[in-house]
């Protein structure tokens, strides 16, 4: 395959709304410990200060991106001869990765490399890639029969892409908050990037490049572009459209390559000319970006049954690769070739659902924090003390 793509809780959509959290949306930590000035001062009265709970809309946009996510992962193994299943992949991989980012540059905002946020940074991103990158390399050398897969951390297997990017679209964030015009920077960028074969694989910077302007779009955003998405008139005007890009990707699938999607290889690399990398990615952009819209339009505004699994998508994320990749190294698909069938993409579809659903569950949460939110105090100078 083509590189395709926490109770109180601390923890958002993957690791990277856990160091940022808006006010408005996210429930506030333990209070500090009062200053010595505050204990020899008299006791406040009064109520004290309300807790703030988490926004549900953001996280049941996140247990809805993990979802597609991993049905699509799952779909690619049976998809080939089913130009309807190929269909519906196109469609979602247009959006999902793209929302899933946008939404990480929202919630990117506030971080300013402060030492707490950098060490959040550290252990809820750098820590995982690097556990998950060695974890899924083994994997591949046991699992897999490849004797020979190496372990680097310079190339990410599969889906641990996300998380060096993710490091690196977070450490530029103060860059992209001082410049007058950061988007169309970005979007130069990825234009130069999708025909710039030169850049190679070290890092996945090409696909780190070609997704960066839909961070910076989120770095961009504020509460009131949320509420406008979520108009009545919006999600009206999502129906039709989501209904004409599966017309478009149903007459497309047989004549497009999946690698526009991937965003993982310039032009050239696809055997395209140079010039037709800065015009795919520009209307690649612009189809994702109006598909985001409608998509984050129709999402749920109210608490829903899964709006806690979206604290726990980043142990969906990372732990259902090895799901997908399992199947594909048990040669489970070419055994059950009917499962290419209509009632096959079905069942592949709802057994990806359930699956990614279970491993966003508190109890996996727990059980994987050790990876995912490590305490790494002792890595860390202490703060000073204020005074």
């Amino acid at each position: 395959m083509s590189k395709a793509p926490s109770e109180i809780q601390r923890a958002p959509i993957t690791p990277e709304n856990r160091e940022s959290e808006p006010r408005h949306e996210q429930i506030l930590t333990a209070p500090e410990a009062p200053s010595s000035a505050a204990r020899t001062s008299p006791a406040r009265t009064g109520p004290p200060a309300p807790a703030k709970r988490r926004d549900a809309y953001f996280d049941n946009v996140k247990y809805l991106a993990i979802v597609l996510v991993a049905v699509a992962h799952a779909w690619e193994p049976v998809m080939d001869g089913s130009r309807t299943a190929r269909a519906l992949y196109m469609v979602v991989y247009t959006f999902h990765m793209p929302a899933f980012i946008l939404v990480s540059g929202y919630f990117s905002r506030s971080f300013d490399m402060s030492p707490p946020k950098v060490k959040r940074l550290v252990t809820g991103v750098v820590v995982p890639y690097v556990l998950f990158e060695t974890a899924y390399s083994l994997f591949k050398r046991y699992a897999g029969g490849e004797a020979d897969a190496s372990i680097t951390l310079l190339d990410p297997f599969f889906l641990t892409w996300f998380l060096i990017a993710l490091f690196i679209w977070r450490v530029t964030t103060p860059v992209w908050q001082s410049l007058r015009h950061p988007l169309p920077v970005a979007l130069a960028i990825a234009v130069l990037a999708s025909v710039t074969p030169g850049i190679g694989d070290d890092l996945d910077l090409q696909r780190v490049c070609q997704l960066l302007p839909f961070f910076v779009l989120g770095l961009l955003m504020k509460p009131e572009h949320f509420q406008m998405i979520r108009r009545r008139e919006v999600r009206l005007l999502a129906l039709p459209l989501f209904a004409g890009a599966l017309v478009f990707a149903y007459w497309a699938a047989p004549r497009m390559q999946l690698g526009w999607f991937y965003r993982s290889n310039s032009a050239q690399e696809m055997d395209f000319p140079w010039w037709s990398g800065a015009v795919m990615f520009l209307a690649m952009f612009g189809c994702a970006l109006v598909m985001t819209v409608a998509f984050l339009a129709w999402v749920p505004r109210r608490h829903m049954w899964f709006t806690v699994l979206g604290a726990g998508t980043i142990c969906g994320y990372l732990l259902h690769g090895f799901l997908v990749r399992g199947a594909d190294y048990y040669n489970l698909f070419e055994r059950n070739e009917w499962l290419s069938g209509p009632l096959g993409l079905v069942l592949v579809s709802l057994v990806a659902a359930v699956a990614v659903t279970l491993l966003c569950t508190p109890p996996v949460r727990r059980a994987l924090r050790f990876a995912t939110e490590p305490d790494m105090n002792w890595a860390f100078r202490r703060s000073p003390a204020k005074r």
